[in-house]
Parts: structure tokens; sequence; C-alpha cells
């Protein structure tokens, strides 16, 4: 399934959908029809377990084409939030996870030209999440170097201890995109929350695609845009560290639980990472894609100062 999460208006609340041949169909809708107990919200609808994402399956395949009235309606007339708006606790941010992306910030970023031997974990807070279309907030008082990573989103479906790496792709619930937006001057002895972790931060969406559509993450070509010029261009075939290993490294000291998200790494073509190096000013468009999955496209709007005129040049 394409799960949403959208607003048909800006007075209604969020309800959870599904993408099916261009329409938005609201799930909870549709289960009160069916008799089937289907929850609003992504969060409740992930807690369910593999065994809901079977069902609900099943349940649009038998609908499909005859949808009741007011179930169904185009994509087109509702506005797509993140798919989760607001996750449970922090995203688990994976940093030098391509080997492109070593060389390049080891060079420009002042990080280690060796590649980790070890998964390098950070985080970035439930504030930095915004879905499709929303703005990436630039305030030029704290930032004058905001950089762009698409990324791969893995998100959790079963509550994860101890997983070992064979078994780790089984606790998936699915995958999405998202970008991790970074204050490249906003770092602070090495610490990276700052810079990674400001509100608006974190575009995801525009859907989560689930694991059974999605069997193999490691061969997902990934694409970064900004105002239409290619900026990165790579394959999830090339992550240093696999989703498994993810899975299987951070489980063994933190419990991953349903609904957590994992950012797991950008390739190489960051703005800091370029000659002269470029970064992200108001006016600006960012398009992060994912094969498979989507999309993911937010302006750049300026906060706390007057806007800046004039855009980056391609």
């Amino acid at each position: 399934m394409r799960l949403v999460t959208f607003r048909s208006n800006v007075n209604t609340a969020a309800r959870l959908g599904a993408l099916v041949d261009g329409l938005v169909v609201d799930l909870y809708a549709l289960g009160q029809h069916s008799g089937d107990a289907i929850p609003d919200n992504m969060l409740d609808f992930i807690d369910l377990g593999p065994q809901a994402v079977t069902a609900t399956t099943a349940l649009l395949k038998s609908y499909e084409g005859k949808w009741p009235f007011g179930v169904a309606v185009p994509a087109g007339n509702v506005k797509l939030l993140a798919p989760i708006p607001r996750p449970r606790k922090n995203i688990f941010g994976i940093g030098l996870n391509y080997v492109e992306h070593v060389e390049e910030s080891s060079r420009t970023l002042d990080t280690s030209k060796d590649l980790p031997k070890q998964p390098v974990i950070f985080s970035k807070p439930p504030t930095t999440v915004i879905g499709p279309g929303d703005a990436i907030e630039h305030n030029e008082k704290i930032t004058r170097q905001m950089d762009w990573e698409v990324e791969l989103a893995v998100i959790i479906g079963q509550r994860a201890k101890g997983v070992s790496e064979t078994e780790a792709l089984n606790y998936v619930f699915g995958y999405s995109v998202i970008n991790d937006i970074s204050a490249r001057d906003n770092r602070r002895a090495g610490q990276w929350i700052y810079s990674k972790g400001q509100d608006t931060y974190a575009p995801f969406g525009p859907v989560i695609v689930t694991a059974d559509e999605l069997p193999d993450p490691h061969n997902l070509n990934l694409s970064l845009k900004v105002n239409g010029v290619t900026k990165q261009e790579s394959n999830t075939r090339h992550l240093l560290f696999n989703i498994p290993t993810l899975i299987s490294d951070i489980s063994a000291g933190i419990t991953l639980e349903p609904g957590d998200i994992i950012a797991s790494g950008t390739p190489a073509g960051v703005g800091a990472g370029r000659t002269p190096q470029e970064w992200l000013w108001p006016g600006d468009i960012v398009e992060a894609y994912v094969e498979k999955i989507g999309e993911l496209r937010n302006p750049v709007v300026a906060v706390g100062v007057e806007p800046r005129s004039g855009k980056q040049q391609a």
C-alpha cells in the first residue's frame, strides 16, 4: 500500500488514507462502511502490526473501482501532510553512510577521511518534521550554510530490541523519503543536533510505501534537485551500512518502537561538498526523490529577517 496522512480542507482533522490510482481513500471511512475497525491515523495503524497491512490491502482490492460515496477523492483535492506528522520520539539520523559522502565531508566538514567502523548516529526532534509543500524555514540570523540531504526513510513496524541482521527487515513497516536539512555552520564541538534539529529541518513524505511492496530497499535510485538542477544522484545499494545493519546496531542498545523513523544517510552531492560551496536560500525549491516511493517538494522561506533577494545560482 501507499499510505498517506491527509486533510480534506483546512478545517478538518488529519486522516489516514491510501493512494489508489490517483485517488486518496479515507481508510477510516472505508472501515466504517465495511464494518472493519481501521484507525484514523498512521501511528495507531502501525501499532496494529503486519496483519493490518494484509487485511487493509485486501479490503482496498475488494472495493477498487466501486468506492462508497465520499470515501475516495482525487489526490489533487486534498492536502498531503507528513505521513507521521508528529513522531513519538526523535528521528534516528545516520551520518556518513555513503562512501563518496565520507570523502566529500572529510574535505569540507572536518570529519574523518576514514570510513566509519560503526554507524554514526544522531537525532532530529519531532518538531523538525514537515510535509510535502510545507516551507523549510531559513533564519539568516542563525545560519548562512543551509544544506540539503536526500535520504531513504525506514519506518519501524514492531518493537525491536537486540534484533539480528538476519531478522531485521521483518521489523520494518515501510519506507518513505526524508530530506535531512542541515545548518553546516551550527555544529557545536562535534555535536550535530542543533545543526540538524531545528524546526522544519526534516521534510518527510509524501507517502509511506509498505514493506511488502518494497522487498529490496537496497536497489533504489535516489536524487535531489535544487531549482530544477540535479545536485545528488545515487542508489541505495551504495549504503555503507545497510538497513538490517542499522536496525541491528541501534536496537542493540536502544529499543526501536512502532512508528520510529531511521533516516538512512545521504549520498555525495551536498552543498558543502561542492566547489564553490552552495547553500539554500529563501526562494529556492528543493525536490527529493526516491524510486518507487515518490518526490518530496518543499520551498525555502525566510523567517526572522527580511526576505533575501535572489536565488542560489545553479
